[in-house]
């Protein structure tokens, strides 16, 4: 069996997502990458510079049966999986009453089932291996809502899944797999490119008064995955905004 690590990253073809992937191929661990499309993946290992150990398996990540063939397909070039990264997600901000049925069904299946499916296979894989982790990037408005952005069902989507990084981890901890998040403020990555059309703006959400970048979460991402004996743990990186009042 090969002795390298293998990481599975969904959401990897751009900002977070890439970043994470590219740090786990600069350790010389082998990394399956998830994005919608193909096209997408092949730009995002280009960008990489197409590395050997860099496995694109294209698929919306709402459905189990792309979650399967991430699985397969990791197991049958590398042999095992070792860390799951489940990064892929979307962010809606507007009022409560400005939902739409269309919002509600991507945040759920990009956000939920796309973590639920993910996750199912990596428990059942990794407790077989008595070894393992499993991290979930979700969001630090989930830990303290701001009144400065309303996003009740990002809050409400993310909000669980700290909660179920907590349950998780428990429930795998005598398998010896730990669950971890990472939960990001305000990062400079295209998700947050436009919103309210300002950086300025952006920086005022947090009492440090900037925004993050990719490698803040990247590191403690790899923090995590480094730690053998953190667990069940939802770390925020956001500058501070979810310490208190400010």
């Amino acid at each position: 069996m090969n002795s390298t690590p293998t990481v599975i990253v969904t959401g990897a073809s751009s900002g977070i997502g890439l970043a994470i992937a590219q740090a786990y191929l600069a350790r010389g661990y082998n990394v399956v990458g998830n994005a919608r499309t193909m096209k997408r993946l092949q730009t995002a290992a280009a960008s990489l510079g197409n590395p050997e150990k860099f496995l694109p398996v294209a698929g919306d990540i709402s459905l189990k049966a792309t979650a399967t063939e991430l699985f397969k397909q990791a197991i049958a070039a590398f042999g095992r999986v070792d860390i799951l990264i489940n990064n892929a997600g979307i962010f809606i901000p507007k009022p409560a009453s400005e939902y739409s049925e269309q919002d509600i069904d991507a945040l759920i299946n990009t956000n939920l089932k796309g973590f639920l499916f993910p996750s199912q296979l990596a428990a059942s894989h990794m407790s077989k291996n008595k070894a393992g982790h499993i991290v979930n990037i979700t969001a630090s408005v989930a830990i303290q809502p701001n009144v400065k952005v309303p996003a009740l069902l990002p809050v409400m989507v993310k909000g669980g899944l700290n909660q179920a990084t907590r349950a998780l981890a428990l429930e795998l901890a005598a398998d010896n797999v730990r669950v971890n998040a990472v939960a990001p403020g305000i990062i400079e990555t295209p998700l947050h490119a436009d919103y309210a059309g300002s950086a300025g703006f952006l920086s005022t959400l947090s009492p440090s008064g900037r925004t993050g970048n990719v490698q803040d979460v990247v590191n403690a991402v790899l923090y995590l995955t480094d730690s053998a004996f953190v667990s069940g743990t939802v770390m925020a990186v956001d500058g501070g905004s979810t310490a208190g009042v400010w």
